[in-house]
């Protein structure tokens, strides 16, 4: 099947949304922690975070338009910190129910099995037995004027992993932890490693006189 740009504007709108959403293959699963000025505490799942570079560690996450109230964006842009939660295969559906429209009074950790832990100094919790858990400290963002989203940038503090998934040469083996992984906007999946492969390098070119 082929579907041009024309087509878009025919299709059926969840129709359209499953597709274009889907198109760009699996996507990250994390819950992003926050807290306000308060102590309310939020998390809400994200499928756009995404590796910026390594040094700095930075990572980005991209938020919907600010249209209407955003937890994340607005815990975030008054504390500074941040934490990025891996999803895991056993909390799949309580993930996927901080998608749900809460008041900002309401925690999502109230409202599913998900548990939070406080970790020393930093004031945005954390998602309890998560195989992976990044504090983050915002660094700045950019507009995305063609559709009013906007591209959080974060960098890394603290990187807590379960030992027994960081390989001998640094990588975390997420497969080992069952870590999802999204297509389009509710659909999960658990990708397993096939293999690895070494460093490539230019092959040489025999050129014959």
């Amino acid at each position: 099947m082929t579907f041009s740009k024309a087509d878009f504007e025919t299709l059926e709108r969840f129709y359209k949304i499953n597709l274009i959403n889907s198109s760009s293959g699996f996507k990250s699963a994390n819950l992003i922690g926050t807290s306000s000025k308060t102590g309310q505490q939020n998390v809400a799942v994200f499928s756009s975070v995404t590796h910026i570079g390594s040094n700095p560690p930075l990572l980005g996450f991209f938020c919907r338009p600010t249209t209407v109230i955003r937890h994340t964006y607005n815990n975030i842009k008054e504390t500074g910190i941040y934490t990025i939660n891996h999803i895991h295969k056993s909390i799949i559906e309580d993930a996927h129910h901080t998608s749900a429209a809460y008041n900002e009074n309401t925690s999502e950790f109230d409202m599913t099995g998900l548990k939070s832990e406080v970790k020393e100094n930093c004031i945005a919790p954390f998602v309890k037995d998560a195989p992976v858990q990044l504090e983050m400290k915002y660094v700045t963002e950019y507009p995305i004027k063609e559709n009013g989203t906007i591209l959080v940038i974060g960098e890394i503090q603290h990187i807590h992993v379960n030992k027994d998934i960081i390989e001998k040469d640094g990588l975390i083996n997420l497969s080992k932890a069952d870590v999802a992984t999204i297509i389009g906007l509710d659909t999960y999946a658990l990708p397993k490693i096939e293999k690895r492969l070494d460093y490539q390098r230019p092959k040489s070119i025999n050129i014959e006189h």
